[in-house]
């Protein structure tokens, strides 16, 4: 849409004749019409930036969340100290009797 730009013949209403009041007015409904449509447009492109990011957010989220699952499923690797303090405890050894 190219903006319209409408110049007055003089600065006030009254000198003008009714022709150019009629001019007038039409300039300034289609000035208002063009401002409302580009209004329109910006908001409905604002409206649509803010759906994909939050649709970016959700998707990262989503992602997150399923990392964590997963790390959480994964089979942990055990360490040497679990596997020692798993075992069964050996016969004790009595080496001298006291009596």
């Amino acid at each position: 849409m190219t903006t319209t730009n409408y110049t007055f013949p003089c600065d006030t209403v009254k000198g003008l004749t009714l022709n150019q009041k009629r001019e007038a007015v039409k300039a300034l409904k289609a000035s208002i019409a063009e401002s409302v449509a580009l209004r329109r447009e910006s908001k409905a492109m604002l409206k649509l930036v803010r759906a994909e990011k939050a649709e970016a957010r959700r998707v990262a989220a989503i992602a997150k969340a399923k990392a964590k699952l997963d790390k959480l499923m994964a089979p942990a690797p055990v360490g040497a100290k679990a596997i020692k303090a798993n075992r069964k405890p050996s016969k004790a050894v009595i080496t001298k009797v006291t009596a």
